[in-house]
């Protein structure tokens, strides 16, 4: 039998959090609440959460606080709730140590999809080390790494290096935000210059080679002003 999940719920406003609480534990989830920044960083500490939703605007600490505090001794699955929608303030959190960024209002689906993509990526359940994944598949796309060999629909398609490079990092980090400055380090070094134009041409260059559709693409998706997304499989259908 599977344990219940526990998520600490980090949110001041009452009216969303009795949303939250109630959706989440319909779902079956174990859920802890904490209506300010420092019974929940308490409860982070103590309870040992397996993932953490998490307010920006609380009233006595900056959220973006809240997850550098987390990361300097927790690896926890840290997800963003936030009415706060300026790309800037996204790409901090994110950079901050966030998994993952929902702006308010968001539905129920979504919140749900995104907690189970977190919880899967941390490996919260085994009991024994998971090796690590010799592919990926979403719909009609396969990458396997072993083989260095990338299919849509059974047709091989052909990438560069730098492309193959942006493409499996992304898989292998399937669901989650990544940064424009994360995937430029990633793939050509810390030193890199921070200008997103070699990305975006290379991202085109990949949609055109593997999505049907370029302009509204299936699988690797844009988050504005911020990076990249990675559909991960079970949430093809809230696309």
């Amino acid at each position: 039998m599977n344990l219940k999940h526990e998520i600490l719920l980090i949110e001041d406003e009452r009216n969303i959090c009795n949303f939250i609480m109630t959706t989440l534990r319909t779902q079956d989830y174990k859920v802890t609440f904490a209506s300010n920044a420092r019974s929940g960083l308490s409860l982070a500490a103590s309870g040992c959460p397996d993932l953490i939703l998490l307010d920006l605007g609380l009233p006595d600490m900056d959220g973006l606080d809240v997850i550098r505090s987390i990361r300097e001794w927790s690896n926890v699955p840290i997800i963003v709730i936030s009415a706060r929608t300026q790309e800037q303030e996204k790409v901090e959190a994110l950079d901050a140590g966030a998994d993952d960024y929902i702006t308010k209002p968001f539905g129920t689906s979504e919140l749900m999809a995104r907690i189970r993509t977190a919880l899967r990526r941390s490996n919260i359940n085994g009991s024994a080390p998971v090796p690590v994944e010799n592919r990926y598949e979403a719909g009609n796309l396969v990458i396997d790494y072993e083989k260095h060999l990338v299919t849509v629909n059974g047709t091989i398609i052909h990438f560069t290096q730098i492309e193959y490079k942006i493409l499996t990092f992304l898989a292998r980090n399937a669901g989650k935000v990544i940064t424009y400055d994360t995937l430029i380090a990633h793939v050509w070094g810390p030193f890199a210059d921070s200008n997103n134009r070699i990305l975006r041409v290379n991202m085109a260059n990949i949609r055109r080679k593997m999505e049907q559709n370029p302009a509204d693409p299936q699988y690797i998706f844009t988050e504005i002003g911020i990076g990249y997304r990675m559909i991960d499989n079970e949430n093809l259908n809230l696309q």
